[in-house]
């Protein structure tokens, strides 16, 4: 009985016994590691979506919606494992850098208008 138990104890610590008989057994471990790999870097990606939200939650600017596009772009390029986030930050500041544009041509559209109608009016 003991012999038995010897037996029953190696197996659970991975080892197969050596019997005298021919009895055909399985040689593989009873327990198998895994060793999870390092995460990749994702830090560029992260920042341009936080910066791409944080300017349609928070506060339309020019600047920070050119440098989560930048960061966005480098993201993309360079970390693969943060492909998602990095899509995501390019697009929410390009809506914003969009907007900037279309907003600026209109702004110069209005005041050129201005400015002709002002000087189509002294020629009187």
């Amino acid at each position: 009985m003991e012999n038995q138990n010897d037996s029953t104890q190696h197996q659970t610590q991975g080892f197969t016994p050596q019997h005298s008989q021919n009895q055909s057994q399985s040689t593989f471990p009873s327990h198998m590691t895994l060793v999870q790999a390092p995460s990749q870097p994702k830090g560029m990606s992260i920042a341009s979506m936080v910066i791409g939200l944080v300017n349609i939650l928070m506060g339309w600017t020019i600047i920070l919606p050119i440098i989560g596009l930048i960061f966005g772009i480098v993201g993309l390029r360079k970390e693969p494992a943060g492909r998602g986030m990095a899509i995501t930050g390019i697009v929410l500041s390009g809506v914003i850098v969009a907007f900037w544009a279309s907003l600026t041509i209109a702004g110069f559209g209005i005041l050129g208008s201005l400015i002709g109608s002002v000087s189509t009016e002294g020629s009187y």
